[in-house]
């Protein structure tokens, strides 16, 4: 009989927080400058009075989202954000109202591939991204050495060869 697999216990790195916070930040501060630009050209043009108090009502609604998605989903985010490898699975588990347990057996991975935007490269961060057949699953922020050695490791058990191009 097979062992009972266990529940994952690896995190993501600390500095997922604060690289969340930025770029939930960056986010806002876009979607902050358009919904100013729609006010400012309400004011000028005298658009409908109702087109007025909408974009004051979505303003005001957007703004309290960006504070939450700022300064506390971040948190959240990275208290239930939890990964494993083993031999036969990859398992991911994130969510705190509705948790989302991944097992994804090795033998259905066709690639694995480490990702860095800008943001992660200044943190030093990777994302390692597995596509099986019909979907890709990603684990979001990782320190190099951990992306790298990880990222072997999920190719070495899944067979993956390295293709020159």
């Amino acid at each position: 009989m097979d062992s009972p697999i266990e529940a994952p216990n690896n995190r993501l790195s600390k500095d997922s927080v604060k690289i969340w916070m930025i770029s939930e930040t960056l986010q806002s501060a876009v979607m902050l400058l358009l919904m100013g630009i729609l006010l400012y050209l309400d004011y000028r043009l005298s658009w409908v009075v109702w087109v007025g108090w909408i974009l004051i009502a979505l303003t005001l609604l957007f703004v309290l989202l960006s504070i939450w998605s700022i300064f506390f989903r971040p948190q959240i985010l990275y208290a239930h954000w939890r990964y494993a490898v083993t031999e036969q699975f990859l398992q991911l588990k994130s969510g705190s109202i509705t948790e989302v347990n991944e097992l994804v057996p090795m033998t259905k991975i066709q690639s694995v591939a480490t990702k860095q935007g800008p943001l992660l490269r200044k943190y030093g961060m990777y994302s390692i991204s597995v596509k099986t057949m019909g979907s890709t699953h990603t684990i979001p922020i990782l320190p190099e050495e951990v992306a790298m050695e990880l990222r072997n490791q999920i190719a070495h058990y899944a067979k993956i060869k390295e293709v020159d191009e």
